[in-house]
């Protein structure tokens, strides 16, 4: 999926590519449990898929690993930042939003117990927070401006951002020019690699959702 380049007149030098991917699965997404701030530690099945994100980048020219300061983003960041020979820097800023008091709560026990907020929750209200937590128009300022700080530092090389759905939603409208409450139609899959270009002017969206390395025999000798 690709939209309108910047200007011709905007030089390459001044645009920063980026790489953001969603954390790997946890045992809350299986559950679909809210997670928010909650540090959840990857499953089994989260940690396949860094090694096999890892493996589909190895051969790209990462210049920085950024990622949430959650453990399950930090965790995810590193088994690829390894085989660059690179650290991870977290940066709060890319942390999912915070629910409140619906952490750890599954969407079924939400929209029994407290249906008005479910309610609000669906038709994305922006300006909707749950108890303790914050609203989308709260989230997409802290990531628009965590990610303008993270790319204006690397100006010309390839970045790599690991965050979270919501953050990964956030980035997908900014780079798209769509509202907050449009209804959701691309996928926010553990792992899978999505690419961006940053520039002064904002985000543009290069390719989105691309879980090849996720498909069986995807990394198999054979087919290298």
């Amino acid at each position: 999926m690709a939209f309108s380049p910047f200007s011709q007149s905007l030089s390459a030098l001044h645009i920063t590519r980026i790489l953001a991917v969603r954390h790997g699965e946890t045992p809350w997404n299986k559950d679909t449990r809210i997670q928010g701030h909650t540090d959840i530690p990857l499953s089994e099945t989260g940690r396949w898929q860094a090694e096999r994100l890892a493996q589909a980048l190895r051969d790209e020219p990462i210049a920085a690993f950024y990622a949430s300061d959650l453990g399950r983003a930090v965790e995810t960041a590193q088994v690829s930042a390894r085989h660059h020979g690179k650290p991870v820097t977290s940066h709060r800023g890319l942390r999912e939003r915070a629910f409140g008091r619906f952490e750890g709560l599954t969407w079924a026990e939400i929209e029994t117990h407290h249906p008005q907020d479910a309610l609000a929750w669906r038709k994305r209200v922006p300006d909707f927070a749950p108890p303790g937590g914050e609203s989308l128009l709260q989230l997409r300022e802290r990531v628009v401006a965590a990610v303008d700080e993270i790319a204006a530092r690397h100006p010309g090389e390839l970045l790599m951002l690991v965050a979270h759905g919501g953050v990964l939603d956030i980035l997908y409208r900014a780079a798209t020019r769509l509202e907050l409450q449009a209804p959701r139609t691309w996928d926010l899959t553990n792992t899978a690699v999505n690419r961006l270009l940053w520039s002064p002017e904002g985000l543009s969206l290069v390719g989105w959702a691309d879980t090849g390395h996720l498909q069986d025999g995807a990394l198999d000798e054979s087919s290298t």
